[in-house]
């Protein structure tokens, strides 16, 4: 029975430091700014949504939406893409047709 117990915990192991290392790196992509819901002050928005839709080749319409989500929601994900789940609001803000309003 201890074979079979050190056995699964050596198998474990490489499994959590994958994991750790990968919670880490999240850690360290978000960088020393807050994100969330209420994360962020108004006048924060034109600067984290220049940041959000710097690689865009829709750039205009990307920061006209994103100021409107950020205004709404005080809040813009982190990245250039993607990683909305960190702010609710901004992710679940729908367009008429159901599509995703904000970038």
């Amino acid at each position: 029975m201890a074979k079979l117990v050190c056995f699964l915990l050596l198998a474990l192991l490489p499994i959590s430091v994958v994991a750790a290392k990968e919670g880490a790196q999240y850690h360290l992509d978000r960088g020393q700014g807050n994100y969330g819901p209420g994360s962020l002050k108004s006048s924060e928005c034109p600067g984290q949504c220049s940041r959000r839709c710097s690689q865009t080749q829709y750039h205009k319409p990307c920061m006209f939406f994103c100021q409107n989500c950020c205004a709404k929601c005080l809040c813009v994900p982190p990245g250039y893409y993607g990683n909305k789940a960190v702010c609710p609001c901004y992710n679940n803000w729908k367009t008429k047709r159901g599509g995703p309003k904000c970038p």
